[in-house]
């Protein structure tokens, strides 16, 4: 299948806008999950976010291309990427229990320095020392916030860098996937893998035969189903919705402007991570969190900055989101060709 032409981009202004708007949403979910995850388990937040967003994606992709959007020899493979998303989606909603809601947005936005150690492994990119640099003061921050040893530690930051890990390596994938497959298949075939493994968690653990010890992230895997209240059943649900029209802003970013440009913005993120926790949570990091936010938000700039100079797909460029960063953010991106969206 050949790849599909490029989209001519030509309003950098709207693309920031519409970007900055996407990552708002998103935001929002996180900070949705957070407050639902003292009562409920990550499977039944999984599968009521999963079945609303399935239809909305069903009808961005019949829009956008027919039912032939969804069925491609790259099919399998997408699957496959679902796999790796849940995994990294997992892993940070794992971590919003425990973890102050900016600490989690943060060491998720190690994803970029992940994303580019494994471009050298796996696509065989050429990295300069500038960004090598930069990728080591970056994990340098995450040493910071994760502060091992210390009495601090909090061992749920490390499910955060896991879903960092994972999510550069989904982008890995994305980068090959997004020349010929388009974000809204990605994210439908990613969200019906949510639904399946949610639903086999459901399944297994539903009950809450395995629930045990008063850890906040262990709570939240384990923790037996309970019929939700009207207010929360319609929280979960709307994680589907802002999933889609989150979609639908970053694709519409990535295709509108120049990826380069609207690139950065992805950190917006961060400062919504700082305002929901403290307008909700009461949360605001500590002079030794705001050190390690700092050196990884510049490390992840100075990363795109050179991805730029050196006219390289940026690490932030997505094709799928957080399904419930980012960081979906389920987060996203169709290197170079099309989009590059973010769908939590």
């Amino acid at each position: 299948m050949t790849a599909r032409p490029s989209v001519h981009r030509h309003d950098t202004a709207l693309g920031i806008f519409c970007l900055c708007a996407g990552i708002g949403l998103f935001s929002i979910q996180d900070m949705i999950l957070k407050l639902l995850s003292g009562n409920y388990p990550l499977s039944e937040a999984m599968v009521l976010r999963g079945l609303t967003a399935a239809p909305i994606l069903a009808l961005l992709g019949i829009w956008d291309g027919g039912l032939r959007t969804f069925f491609t020899p790259g099919t399998v493979a997408m699957l496959g990427r679902g796999v790796v998303m849940f995994l990294a989606y997992g892993a940070y909603y794992l971590a919003l229990p425990a973890l102050p809601l900016a600490t989690t947005v943060a060491l998720y936005f190690s994803a970029p320095l992940f994303i580019t150690v494994l471009s050298v492994f796996m696509l065989k990119e050429t990295v300069g020392w500038r960004r090598w640099l930069a990728v080591l003061a970056g994990f340098g921050g995450v040493i910071v916030m994760v502060r091992p040893g210390g009495s601090l530690f909090e061992w749920a930051a490390l499910l955060s860098v896991l879903s960092g890990l994972a999510y550069g390596l989904s982008m890995i994938f994305a980068r090959r996937l997004g020349q010929t497959e388009t974000a809204v298949a990605m994210a439908f075939w990613g969200n019906f893998v949510f639904l399946v493994i949610a639903g086999l968690m459901a399944i297994t653990m539903g009950d809450g035969r395995f629930a045990q010890g008063t850890h906040p992230s262990v709570a939240f895997l384990l923790r037996a189903w309970v019929w939700p209240t009207p207010q929360d059943a319609a929280l979960m649900c709307g994680c589907g919705v802002i999933a889609a029209l989150g979609l639908t802003l970053l694709t519409q970013a990535y295709r509108i402007a120049d990826s380069n440009a609207v690139a950065p913005f992805e950190y917006s993120f961060m400062i919504w991570g700082v305002f929901w926790g403290w307008a909700f949570f009461g949360e605001w990091p500590d002079t030794i969190g705001w050190l390690g936010i700092s050196i990884i938000v510049l490390a992840g700039l100075m990363v795109l900055w050179r991805e730029k100079v050196n006219d390289l797909p940026p690490a932030f460029e997505q094709v799928s989101v957080p399904p419930l960063p980012p960081p979906d953010i389920d987060t996203l991106t169709e290197p170079q060709v099309d989009s590059a969206p973010r769908v939590a």
